[in-house]
């Protein structure tokens, strides 16, 4: 199925849309066409996903799809894409699947035979990468770290041993928490960037070593989810890089 076939026949569709991260204005062309031609929108976040669609005079019905259901709505929603229905999933904002619920009603669609449409556009994950100003040719995503000590000291380990760029999405409660524990696995001479408030109103950013960046931000009181990208070198130290480090573009 393609997206053109999707709007040309009564046959259903399941269409996975990427929707704003902060500012309305980032929501593509072609998202608010499929939104508009949607029969329903199932949503993570029925009330926030409200305000976006009546700032665009979207008016659709919409459903709950979270990590609360999902489990039991995913076959519901097989069935009324093979009903017919024209149905739209979008997170609370940005990509879905995306540390988002959405990739078991995209395993099940697969499986299924059924070729979601995918409506790709902004997620904090490819903000923060084009913000951090860190090598960005390869990296590596671990969506928010595990809270208990024991899973969480596990995946720190492991990004300590990564050799390339990793992006970590924490909330503001921890992230103090966070910075503290890549001083202590990676070194306090480890680069990072963190981003606050993407694309909002209080957009921040905070590039510098982690050591730096700790004391720097002693006195903040964050709010807003934060996303976390980590450079460090082969010797641990995070020292900073040039532009020799950079990879040769092909011809």
């Amino acid at each position: 199925m393609n997206d053109q076939t999707s709007r040309n026949d009564c046959t259903g569709f399941l269409a996975v849309v990427a929707t704003p991260i902060g500012n309305l204005e980032d929501i593509t062309l072609r998202a608010l066409r499929v939104l508009g031609e949607a029969d329903v929108i199932f949503a993570e976040d029925t009330r926030r996903t409200r305000i976006l669609l009546d700032h665009f005079e979207i008016r659709k019905h919409l459903e709950s799809y979270h990590i609360f259901n999902e489990h039991g709505r995913t076959p519901e929603l097989i069935r009324r894409v093979k009903n017919g229905e024209k149905i739209a999933l979008v997170s609370d904002a940005g990509t879905p699947c995306i540390a988002d619920p959405g990739f078991l009603l995209m395993r099940a669609a697969v499986e299924e035979g059924i070729e979601p449409l995918i409506i790709p556009g902004v997620s904090a994950l490819t903000f923060a990468i084009s913000a951090s100003a860190l090598p960005s040719d390869k990296f590596a995503f671990y969506g928010f770290l595990p809270v208990k000590s024991g899973r969480r000291s596990a995946v720190l380990k492991r990004i300590a041993e990564e050799d390339k760029t990793c992006v970590v999405f924490e909330s503001p409660f921890r992230i103090r928490k966070l910075l503290n524990e890549v001083s202590e696995y990676m070194g306090g001479h480890t680069r990072i960037a963190l981003v606050r408030e993407a694309t909002k109103i209080h957009e921040h950013i905070c590039r510098g070593e982690v050591a730096d960046v700790l004391r720097s931000t002693a006195d903040q009181n964050w709010k807003g989810e934060c996303v976390l990208v980590i450079h460090k070198d082969e010797s641990g130290g995070g020292a900073a890089f040039s532009l020799e480090d950079l990879p040769e573009k092909s011809e």
